[in-house]
């Protein structure tokens, strides 16, 4: 499976996704992202993103569900 870069950038509650490009090799995803989010000049609204799909859909689908945030119960809370 391919690894996809996108650039995100979070306009209210709605995510706008651009691919910016695919890789074979994480490596080579990671690397690229780490350029991106260091020479991009970004704003704050908007995030590089590595993610790994069968296709650039499934990708878009992921990158748009909302996580829950991890439980904060325990010891080390």
């Amino acid at each position: 499976m391919p690894y996809y870069l996108y650039r995100i950038t979070q306009v209210g509650p709605l995510r706008q996704l651009e691919k910016i490009s695919q890789f074979d090799a994480f490596k080579d995803a990671s690397a690229e992202a780490k350029r991106w989010r260091r020479e991009g000049d970004l704003p704050a609204n908007v995030t590089v993103k590595v993610i790994l799909a069968a296709n650039e859909l499934q990708a878009e689908d992921l990158l748009q569900q909302v996580r829950e945030p991890e439980p904060t119960v325990g010891d080390d809370y």
